[in-house]
């Protein structure tokens, strides 16, 4: 590759906004044109009878949702379908559309057919003639046809084979099991190609091993030279100005002479270079300044500044393309580092030290196809309204969709991007190893200009089950295949991994797997050790008071189980269905022991539900306890500790999981109250063995003055039994405790079963609450928990409705509902506590699909339900 450099000048006018690596508009000339491939259609080839002729296909797309539109399968996730439509793995299939080629479009000295993505094993032949071979669903994919083409209609077939049929003679010889603990079939085949692990079965999904072309397809056609690839490197950020490097990639087909320039969209020429350039591929570097940079800040500690660089591309005079590249200006580093305590794991923002706060992300969908720009807005927008400030992308779903990083960018959410490894070891051919090589080149490449990109791990979980999990003895490995595949395993995280990115994205910090030290001779997920993962909770059935005791310097998962709501569970399961231990209830309950666990964890906190409605809801009111406990116990500990990321923000399909948010975009109790223990500021009373502690926790970068007051109350009301109130100042990005006394001496004789004991945070300027938290001295089965006596008044609005909930008496866990009748709109708070003689305001906003006179009848649909009815 030939590398030019060049040097440009100072410019100080204002920042633009715009798409970030977006092909801009090419006036005509000598410019690419594009040519986006659609009318697809669809056949199997040697499937089942019935599935041989051409149908309508959708591309981006897959074959399931292909079928599904045509009425050739039920839908996947209702009942226990999934079972009935494993056949479609093992069959290969067939898209084809056709093209035109017109005069100019043959006058073009390259026209390539360009796939953004093949799922996975595929043949692409053009008028008969093969031009290309897929073999890995998270590499682009593109080829010279021009030999192949004729005037008028082109054909374009696309041939997928079985991605079990390609892989089984693989497994087959290999003369050893690689462990796939999550792959559901008896022959787990799944790691030997570069595919979404999720769609071969996790404990949250379903089994659906999709083929199709499942990202844009199209023509591209180009004369002499096109810009491939711009990457825009932050050289020096102060107030005074950030100064630029762009490197522009040239593909060339023969020498000439190449001017690059970087603008901002129709105006401020910020770099200009003339160079030679050669047949093949060319670098040419450019340096530019931007005076008094505005920089970019995570959610909550300051604006999302985006600046939007334009690169275009002239040969010998004639325009070649051009390309929009968005990015935002700050300063990030990993620190992870040893010190007194173990090694440090903290995200350090524009010289802040920042603490984590968020969630794992899962596809939101297990048909791909169905993970659209709104879908992917909606679910961040809610982790962004819940006070979240990184997403970590899971090691065993996919690299997302370039809007997902323009989402995350825009919102001030960090990501923690996983490569696509998890739970699995991985075969250690060179043809596999360079298959790998190169999908971590294009995927760094294609995501590293985003300010929202934190860091790089190597996968999920594999060093921690490798050392941890018994896989030797379970697979019973040979001393002779464990060496081959830990050697095996050490070639690509320990080595191909960590240099591609190195390599193509310099200074962003890469961890080599999920838990990891990064370090031979401690213990994946060691506490005090880097990040670790908490399971002790759930998968052992501690106690959730556990989280407590253990806790690393980045807990990067941690989760517990609930199900959904009613609403969302009679759209996959008849009301016959409507227990745990049925078939369809069963089927969307993908961990062996998962009802067993909530029925343990349930068992300890509440009384027996009376139904199966109220089972549903209070499995939500307990996950919310559970990971609101170890959240707080993870921000107490800071700066000790510097990130709380739970398991799972979203889901794929309808499922009892440890989502946040329900397959139907339902927030869950615990999205609700994410919102609240991930607030800016938060007051946090613990019990440190009978030694009551109220901590004051800020992520905020400078003091507050503030007001707190604790106060015993009774539930039946008749105001406050004890009160301490006095002025604080909440210290910035610190965690202090600012009241400490036994609890016996707070109770002073009352009786815990009747008594709660309010925790409040106001600002001392504006008498705002800034955070709320309710102990109680008991477990709330052990509550005399009385009824309520709730009432609810609705006031109907142009943007919804007002909803006013008052309790006579104590209520926990209120949930508003108003899905009973038919209304599904959002609620801005839910699953509330309300204390005797209190009132809740709450804002409704209709759903899309409901009807225009939905808040004129939400008073009639509306529910209110508190735990004291589900006895």
């Amino acid at each position: 590759m030939t590398i030019l450099a060049a040097t440009a000048g100072v410019w100080g006018g204002p920042p633009a906004a715009g798409a970030r690596d977006a092909p801009a508009a090419p006036p005509p000339g000598g410019e690419p044109q594009s040519l986006a491939l659609g009318r697809w259609e669809l056949r199997a080839v040697g499937g089942p009878p019935g599935f041989a002729d051409w149908i309508p296909a959708v591309v981006p797309g897959c074959v399931h949702t292909d079928l599904l539109r045509a009425g050739k399968i039920p839908d996947p996730f209702a009942g226990t379908n999934e079972k009935q439509l494993q056949w479609i793995e093992h069959t290969d299939w067939e898209y084809r559309t056709s093209f035109n080629a017109d005069p100019e479009l043959l006058r073009r000295e390259r026209v390539e057919i360009v796939f953004r993505g093949l799922d996975t094993y595929a043949d692409v032949t053009v008028n008969g003639a093969r031009v290309l071979s897929a073999d890995n669903m998270f590499r682009s994919w593109r080829a010279d046809i021009k030999p192949h083409l004729k005037a008028g209609a082109n054909t374009v077939l696309v041939h997928f084979r079985s991605p079990i049929a390609v892989a089984k003679p693989a497994y087959d010889r290999l003369g050893y099991t690689l462990p796939a603990v999550n792959d559901q079939a008896k022959d787990m085949v799944s790691m030997f190609t570069r595919k979404a692990p999720y769609q071969y079965g996790w404990d949250w999904g379903p089994r659906f091993v999709t083929s199709g072309i499942w990202r844009p397809a199209s023509v591209e056609a180009w004369d002499v030279a096109r810009l491939d690839d711009v990457q825009v490197f932050q050289r020096a950020l102060d107030d005074a100005q950030a100064k630029l490097e762009i490197a522009a990639v040239v593909d060339a087909t023969r020498a000439g002479r190449a001017q690059v320039s970087v603008a901002l969209p129709g105006g401020a020429l910020l770099a200009q270079v003339e160079r030679p350039v050669q047949k093949g591929r060319n670098e040419i570097r450019l340096e530019a300044v931007i005076a008094k940079p505005e920089r970019w800040w995570p959610a909550g500690l300051g604006p999302q500044k985006l600046y939007t660089l334009e690169t275009a591309l002239s040969v010998d005079g004639a325009p070649r393309g051009r390309r929009q590249t968005r990015v935002g200006l700050r300063t990030l580093e990993v620190v992870n580092k040893r010190d007194a305590a173990g090694k440090s794991f903290t995200v350090v923002v524009n010289g802040a030290p920042v603490f984590m706060k968020g969630a794992n992300w899962i596809p939101s969908d297990s048909f791909i196809d169905r993970e659209t720009t709104a879908r992917r807005r909606a679910l961040l927008g809610s982790a962004a309204a819940a006070n979240m400030n990184m997403i970590r992308v899971w090691g065993g779903g996919i690299y997302e969709d370039d809007d997902f990083y323009d989402i995350c960018d825009e919102l001030g959410l960090l990501v923690w991007q996983d490569f696509m490894f998890a739970c699995s070891m991985y075969p250690g051919d060179a043809a596999f190893l360079e298959n790998v090589r190169q999908e971590a080149i294009e995927n760094v490449r294609r995501l590293r200009n985003h300010p929202s990109l934190a860091l790089w791990a190597g996968n999920n979980e594999i060093e921690a089950a490798w050392q941890q999990w018994g896989w030797q003895f379970k697979f019973h490995l040979s001393k002779n295949a464990q060496n081959t595949i830990w050697n095996d395993y050490k070639r690509v995280f320990h080595d191909i991994l960590p240099k591609v990115v190195a390599e193509q994205d310099p200074g962003r910090f890469y961890t080599r797997s999920t838990p990891s030290a990064n370090e031979d001779g401690v213990p994946p997920g060691k506490m005090g050790w880097g990040d670790a993962h908490y399971w002790g909770v759930w998968h052992a059935a501690s106690p959730y008071e556990d989280y407590a005791d253990n806790v690393s310097r980045f807990m990067s998962e941690y989760g517990f189980q609930s199900f959904p709501l009613l609403e969302s569970v009679a759209r996959y399961a008849p009301p016959s269905e409507w227990r745990i231990d049925s078939p369809v209830m069963l089927s969307h309950q993908r961990h062996p022991r998962g009802n067993a666990l909530v029925k343990t964890y349930m068992d300890r906190e509440f009384r027996s539900p009376k139904d199966f409605a109220s089972f549903l809801y209070l499995s939500q009111v307990l996950q919310a306890r559970v990971i609101q406990f170890g959240a707080e116990a993870h921000r107490r500990r800071m700066p000790y500790n510097m990130g709380s990321l739970y398991w799972q923000l979203d889901d794929c399909w309808p499922v009892a999981s440890w989502s946040s948010i329900d397959y139907y975009g339902r927030w869950k109790a615990l999205q609700y109250a994410a919102k609240r223990f991930f607030a800016p500021v938060l007051v946090s009373p613990a019990d440190e063995n009978g030694n009551l502690r109220v901590y004051l926790v800020s992520d905020l970068r400078r003091d507050v003055a503030a007001h707190l007051v604790l106060r015993v109350v009774d539930l039946d009301g008749g105001g406050d039994r004890w009160r301490f109130e006095r002025d604080v100042t909440v210290r910035a990005l610190a965690s202090e405790a600012q009241f400490q006394a036994w609890k016996r001496d707070v109770l002073k004789g009352l009786d815990p079963t009747r008594v709660v004991l309010v925790t409040e945070l106001t600002d001392k300027a504006t008498g705002a609450m800034l955070s709320r938290n309710i102990f109680p001295f008991l477990k709330p089965r052990d509550l005399a928990l009385p009824a309520p006596e709730l009432s609810v008044s609705v006031t109907p609005h142009a943007g919804g409705a007002t909803v006013k909930v008052t309790a006579r008496k104590f209520a926990r866990a209120v949930w508003l509902s108003a899905g009973g009748g038919g209304l599904d709109g959002f609620f801005s708070d839910n699953f509330f506590d309300l204390l005797p003689g209190e009132t809740a305001q709450v804002e409704w906003t209709p759903a899309p699909g409901d009807a225009p006179d939905a808040a004129a009848k939400l008073g009639a649909a509306l529910r209110a339900v508190s735990v004291r009815d589900t006895y």
